[in-house]
């Protein structure tokens, strides 16, 4: 695809781009970032995840055999993914440690033809884990797009104005937000306090002791949070420290997992947070911007879906998406007139707002992470 930019300059397009601007300079503002954020950077969307995780040196046979199993259980299934299977097996864990808590007599389950207890699901699962962080965190990444969008939001788009803090709610595992704000010198709070290796202080989420500092809530976990023995609630240990009583268990967790995975620590306090950020008090206007989502993780979606009708119209949604035109709930929310005027929707071929429509006969890549950067970064 063409890096000229030409085509946000028309006259169709221009009062579009210029109006995105502005709402993206309002004081209160947040963005929703998933994986398609992270592809320019150079790592693996979730199918490309899916592959590696399965063929990775760090899942042994017998992981392989009920990986196996389990995507064979997919089959005919559109585009299933390794966040997928490890719902599947993080059930069937659930089941089995249920089971063991009342003593069940059979407190094993079955995963194709294999009986399969809590302590062997544990350790499938931790391996799977091992494997998606290795393929994440060993990449060498290209973090120029990140930054570029960090000095837009904390720069650009607050020239000559007081600086504001931004809340980011990530879907990722990775650390390219984190790494960007870092070295754009943009302070930031993640729920954790010490370092490079720190302990879960979700305290920190309140400190508001710099007007321009901005929130990152790692809603599925991260590749360097992990358990240690003991504990309940993360560490965030840096790369190739080796500590004594370290438990193998890193604490990334898919976007089908169940209910009651939500409702543990340090996710449903994440989660608390973000219900109070789209839910602006009276007097204040929030705008939350979705770059790199498709709209699949069915948790999320009720989340946004429940701030839109709660929060008596101070919630306006930008989404910017990789469809000619909104699908799924994004159609169904536009066509909701209760809520549609607080709807925008950046398509591939189009502009959508409330009951208006602009379609376009070209591909218009304002949902593509790197041009949305250098489009709120000021370039045309």
């Amino acid at each position: 695809m063409s890096n000229d930019l030409t085509l946000f300059s028309s006259p169709e397009l221009k009062d579009i781009v210029q109006d995105m601007r502005d709402l993206l300079s309002q004081s209160y503002l947040a963005f929703l970032l998933g994986a398609g954020c992270s592809k320019k950077a150079g790592l693996p969307l979730m199918p490309e995840l899916t592959v590696e995780v399965l063929g990775h040196e760090k899942i042994g046979v017998e992981t392989k055999k009920l990986l196996g199993k389990v995507s064979e259980a997919f089959s005919g299934a559109e585009a299933a993914t390794i966040e997928d299977y490890m719902s599947e097996i993080v059930d069937l864990l659930s089941v089995a440690e249920r089971r063991s808590r009342r003593g069940a007599t059979q407190s094993k389950v079955f995963v194709g033809g294999q009986e399969k207890d809590a302590v062997e699901l544990q350790n499938v699962l931790d391996e799977i884990k091992q494997a998606a962080s290795s393929a994440i965190g060993d990449k060498e990444v290209d973090i120029t797009t990140h930054q570029q969008f960090v000095r837009a939001i904390h720069n650009s788009l607050q020239a000559g104005k007081s600086g504001r803090g931004v809340d980011y709610f990530i879907l990722n595992y990775d650390t390219l937000i984190e790494d960007a704000l870092g070295l754009e010198r943009v302070i930031y709070f993640d729920g954790f306090s010490g370092a490079a290796t720190g302990w879960w202080e979700p305290s920190t989420f309140n400190i508001k002791t710099h007007l321009k500092a901005a929130r990152v809530f790692k809603i599925h976990g991260s590749i360097d949070w992990c358990l240690l023995e003991g504990d309940t609630l993360p560490r965030r240990i840096r790369s190739g420290i080796e500590t004594k009583f370290a438990k193998n268990h890193i604490l990334i967790y898919p976007a089908s997992t169940k209910y009651q995975e939500t409702q543990r620590n340090p996710f449903a306090q994440m989660l608390q947070h973000m219900r109070e950020s789209l839910c602006p008090s009276e007097g204040k206007e929030m705008v939350l911007a979705i770059c790199g989502y498709s709209f699949g993780d069915s948790h999320i979606d009720l989340e946004i879906e429940n701030a839109l009708y709660q929060s008596e119209g101070r919630l306006t949604i930008a989404a910017f998406i990789g469809t000619d035109e909104p699908e799924g709930k994004l159609s169904n929310w536009l066509a909701d007139s209760t809520i549609s005027q607080q709807i925008r929707v950046y398509a591939n071929k189009g502009f959508f707002h409330g009951d208006k429509a602009l379609r376009l006969d070209n591909n218009t890549p304002w949902w593509k992470f790197e041009i949305l950067s250098r489009l709120l970064g000021g370039e045309r």
